[in-house]
């Protein structure tokens, strides 16, 4: 009996022993994660902080940050560089080569998986969405049950532009037509559902953005194909009347022009995506007012590679009523 006893003394004395290592090791484990945290460069941030969307091309994700800069939701994907928010508060990204829509508890609403990359996506006030696939050469309406409903081929007019850096960005206009980056030929292009050129922007470096403005201009982001990214705005008979060049704000380079959101404001909000050997060099988001003034900067050397694309969610509207200009 006594051996007995004995016995179970030592059982519960190696239980209790085994708890506390295992406490112990996970206070240790805890301290070196906080620590590790701690280790991180933190946001680097100036003026005042927006609520926003981002994609990080290179990582993978798509994030949501708080005003003070910290990450509140992510998901992983492919290579994202066109992102919605939709008033349901579901994002609409592109992954690659797809598109998908994912609600908050990053359930898949919307999926469509394509065989060649895939660089824009649009979701259409008729919830259909638009999106333009760059190795395939064509622009697509996609019904929310997955049946292309519109298909627009646009094959490139010489084997030197086809492929990857054949189209970037693209958008369905109000007018039924659609505003392509053809990154390649350094042109956006207006084309009708025919295919026909409607207009031509010239955009030496690489368009890699384009959106249309209520007045009727058009801003593009351009990368850095001729090494001078630049974003510029045009009017109706192709002026340029407002332009911020790679060179021009102070301390700040543009590495390559991804995207940008214009805010009712008439602040410019852009994505300046730092790859091609720029990692950490520069902001990966800038916003500048109309006559060119930095008011917010963003850089996350930490947690983001390279930035894409930006929608700010302290800016309301419903992106497929042309609210949300980006």
């Amino acid at each position: 009996m006594t051996q007995a006893f004995s016995a179970r003394t030592k059982r519960v004395g190696s239980c209790k022993l085994a708890a506390a290592i295992f406490a112990m090791l996970s206070v240790c484990a805890a301290l070196s994660a906080r620590a590790a945290d701690d280790a991180k460069p933190t946001p680097i941030q100036t003026g005042t902080g927006h609520h926003f969307a981002c994609t990080d091309y290179s990582g993978g994700k798509v994030f949501i940050v708080d005003k003070a800069g910290r990450v509140e939701w992510e998901y992983k994907t492919g290579s994202c560089n066109d992102l919605w928010v939709l008033p349901n508060g579901n994002l609409l990204f592109n992954t690659g080569k797809g598109v998908l829509e994912v609600d908050r508890d990053k359930k898949t609403v919307f999926s469509y998986e394509s065989a060649g990359e895939v660089y824009a996506c649009q979701r259409l006030e008729n919830g259909n969405t638009f999106i333009g696939e760059c190795t395939d050469a064509r622009l697509i309406e996609v019904e929310p049950s997955g049946k292309i409903a519109f298909e627009l081929k646009i094959p490139a007019p010489d084997a030197k532009y086809a492929g990857h850096a054949y189209i970037r960005n693209a958008r369905k206009l109000a007018n039924g037509n659609y505003l392509v980056c053809f990154y390649s030929q350094e042109v956006v292009r207006e084309l009708d559902p025919k295919g026909n050129v409607v207009a031509e922007i010239p955009a030496a470096s690489g368009p890699h953005s384009a959106a249309r403005l209520a007045n009727g201009n058009t801003i593009v982001a351009c990368g850095d194909y001729k090494k001078a990214p630049t974003v510029f705005e045009v009017d109706k008979a192709g002026k340029t009347v407002w332009q911020v060049t790679h060179d021009e704000l102070p301390g700040i380079s543009l590495k390559f022009m991804t995207g940008f959101q214009r805010l009712p404001n008439g602040n410019t909000v852009m994505t300046n995506w730092v790859g091609h050997g720029e990692f950490g060099k520069a902001p990966g988001i800038i916003e500048v007012t109309p006559d060119k003034k930095v008011v917010w900067t963003f850089q996350d050397d930490a947690t983001m590679k390279t930035f894409s694309s930006v929608q700010l969610l302290d800016v309301p509207g419903d992106p497929a009523k042309g609210d949300i200009i980006h």
